[in-house]
């Protein structure tokens, strides 16, 4: 199912020349809800029943090339795995001429005011089961933790106000990643490191490849903290192990590749400079 048809990328989504990588998890969640409603389980429908509309449990993606200004995305969505109370879908972001950017799987569960998993609707499960394709993209960081030396681990914490929750009075699920970057820009900053006198040519420390698994969701008005623990530093990646947690309980947590991408949002290496900081 199409469910972003032709998007062209707007300057309100960038961060420097390329998307801002939080912009993936927002067309993730655009593309669950026109996927959701198609199968008649409408995000309105739930949150009228005070449930939290099929929120992620595992996301993973893997970002080929970061889009930029004028380029036009496409998201194509399909379920892949489908059991009593979630559904596991594919999405599948290409640019105008077909080329791929990004691919995600994401396993969402719609959660009950008590906290428990609600089961799907029987005729949605049905509709989900019809419509699964039989695909299995691997995505996500990888798992190598050599980095030839001592690596640092640095931590920030953020209070969850109005301009960062949703519907649900819940965090919104782009505002993670944002606050990752955040706490990696404050290291650097304490590292003596200038983001603004490294982009030039390059954007350094673009999300990449991640898989986070979502375990409580993070409340209105709660301080949110977010511990990094670099795992390993190389030429193409910079691999660190997230937890986000608030009141004494884990949130989220997981592992997120950064990368460096060129103006056309290509991939390229990181240069010593850049590196410098974690090692």
């Amino acid at each position: 199912m199409q469910t972003i048809p032709g998007h062209r990328v707007r300057f309100g989504e960038l961060a420097g020349s390329l998307v801002h990588g939080a912009t993936f998890f927002d067309w993730s969640l655009i593309s669950t809800q026109e996927m959701t409603e198609a199968f008649d389980h409408s995000f309105q429908e739930i949150l009228a029943a005070d449930g939290i509309p099929y929120a992620p449990v595992v996301a993973g993606t893997s970002v080929t090339r970061y889009p930029a200004v004028g380029d036009v995305v496409t998201v194509d969505t399909v379920p892949v795995n489908v059991g009593d109370s979630s559904v596991e879908l594919l999405y599948e972001i290409d640019n105008g001429d077909g080329e791929r950017l990004a691919t995600a799987r994401i396993v969402h569960v719609t959660i009950a005011g008590d906290g428990s998993a609600l089961p799907l609707p029987e005729q949605t499960r049905s509709d989900f089961a019809d419509a699964s394709v039989d695909r299995d993209p691997d995505v996500g960081p990888g798992t190598g933790t050599d980095t030839g030396g001592e690596t640092p681990t640095f931590s920030s914490s953020f209070r969850i106000h109005s301009p960062h929750i949703e519907g649900a009075d819940l965090a919104y699920f782009e505002e993670y990643p944002r606050f990752a970057d955040i706490a990696l820009e404050r290291f650097l900053d304490e590292r003596g490191t200038s983001l603004a006198e490294l982009r030039g040519d390059k954007e350094p420390y673009r999300i990449r490849d991640w898989k986070w698994e979502f375990k409580a969701p993070v409340r209105f008005d709660s301080t949110l903290h977010v511990n990094c623990d670099v795992m390993a530093v190389e030429r193409d990646t910079i691999r660190v192990a997230h937890e986000l947690s608030s009141n004494g309980r884990t949130n989220i947590e997981g592992v997120t590749e950064y990368g460096c991408f060129d103006r056309t949002g290509e991939s390229v290496p990181f240069d010593d400079a850049m590196l410098t900081p974690f090692r």
